[in-house]
This record gives C-alpha cells, structure tokens and sequence, in this order.
C-alpha cells in the first residue's frame, strides 16, 4: 500500500537537506525536468534524483507516493508552465489557437519529459484548470455543449499528439535526428521520377516542411472545420456569445504556477 503524502504545511517544517535546501513539490519536480533532459527517462530513479537533491531517496515519498505519481507531477507542471500568464481576449480562434500553441511549445521544449506525460491524465490543478480554460473558450462562444465537447476532444488530443510525435524526434540521438532529416534530400529528392513521379515533384517542398512541425498547419485545419461548423449552423443553433470569463486559477482559487 502506498505511503499517505504528507500534507504541504508539513513539509514546509521539514529540516533542510545536507546541503540546507529546503524541499519543495516544485523544486522536486525542477529537478527531475532537469534529469530527464540530461539523461532522459532511464536516469530518472529515486536514487539518483535523491542525490541530485542531497536528500534520502525515502524523503521522495514525503511529497509524491511514488515515482508515477512524480511522473503525474511533471506533466501538470508542464501545462502549468504553458498557460502561466495566459488571458483569454473573448474570440474564441485566437484563444484556442494560442492555448495549442503554448501547451506544443512547453512540451516539445522538454522532449523527454513530454515522453512520459503527453498520454496521462493528472487531474492535478494545471491540468484541470487548462481543461476549464478550453471548455469555457468554447461555451463562451456559444457553441453547443455536445458540440463543445466534441471539439474540446479534437483540439487537445491533436495538440498532445503531435506533442509527442515531435518529442520523440527531439529525444533521438543528435546522429540520428540529423540523418533523418537529411534522408528527405539524400533519398526523397533523388527518387526517378518515372518511378516515383508524384514523390519527385513534391521533394523540394518536402524537404522544407518535413524537417517541420506540422502542428500549426494541423491545429489551423481543426479550427478551419470548427469555424465552418458555425458559419453553417441555423441561424437559432449558433448561440449567443457571452462575455468572456475563463481564466486559469486551480479550483483552490491560487493561480497557476509553472517551473
């Protein structure tokens, strides 16, 4: 059974480690964004990360159950750090598309860490205050709750996704990453053209765009659709829109806090 997590106010009393730092949740979680960086997720143990913080590896247990529960911290700490300072302006395309935008950038800045978090879900306070955030874009532009949901799935598996795609490209090997990049010139734009006509027409452009990420491109297409969806609805389905009132405070009404 795991051990119980000792309250915040507790650990705040905790004696400073060897070196006199004083442990935190955040500082913990700074530390393990920094292993993973360094030595990706196979240096991340408790052991290790006790010594990187001068601290008994069982002190680890003071603040998280378990190396999992870490692994949940970073990634809300991630998300945390994506919307820090964010306000929505109340026009519904420029908000979803700068949240997108924000949420793929901590990610891929963090490629090892984005590993481990793009498939869980926290429920932690960033992540649910980023979850409130989106759905209220979206209801305060009237859409349909149904619609709304729909939407909201879309726009935040598409952005994790491609979150993931390109920081598993970022985590390879330098050697490898170049070499795959430089086979879009070395093999695609040498391909005959009368095996290969469609590939040899389309290799220059493609060995400018697929060194690339394609998530801009991809998150313009969903609002693309979304935007068509309303300019088509009835005139009575559209909804009124109402005046904008996300914002990003945890449930426990503290603002969110990145690393």
């Amino acid at each position: 059974m795991p051990k119980p997590v000792v309250p915040e106010e507790k650990r705040r009393r905790r004696r400073p480690t060897r070196s006199g730092t004083v442990l935190s949740e955040e500082l913990i979680v700074r530390t393990a964004l920094r292993m993973l960086r360094e030595h990706g997720s196979a240096g991340l143990t408790a052991r290790r990360l006790g010594l990187a913080l001068d601290a008994d590896p069982s002190t680890l247990y003071r603040y998280f159950r378990g190396m999992d529960d870490l692994t949940l911290a970073i990634g809300d700490a991630l998300i945390g750090q994506a919307l820090e300072g964010w306000e929505p302006t109340g026009e519904w395309r420029r908000d979803l598309r700068d949240v997108g935008l924000r949420i793929h950038a901590a990610y891929v800045a963090h490629p090892q860490a984005a590993l481990l978090t793009t498939s869980r879900v926290t429920g932690r306070a960033n992540e649910l205050a980023a979850d409130e955030a989106v759905l209220g874009i979206l209801r305060t532009a009237g859409f349909p709750l149904p619609d709304t949901v729909r939407i909201y799935h879309a726009f935040i598996d598409q952005t994790l996704a491609f979150a993931a795609l390109d920081a598993a490209s970022l985590a390879l090997p330098s050697a490898a990453l170049d070499e795959d990049e430089a086979r879009w010139r070395s093999t695609y734009a040498r391909l005959p053209a009368d095996r290969y006509p469609r590939i040899a027409e389309a290799a220059p452009l493609l060995a400018q765009h697929m060194i690339t990420s394609a998530y801009p491109t991809a998150l313009e297409m969903l609002l693309d659709s979304v935007e068509r969806q309303v300019d088509n609805a009835p005139q009575g389905a559209r909804g009124t829109a109402r005046p904008a009132t996300t914002d990003l405070r945890p449930p426990d009404g503290r603002s969110s806090q990145g690393l």
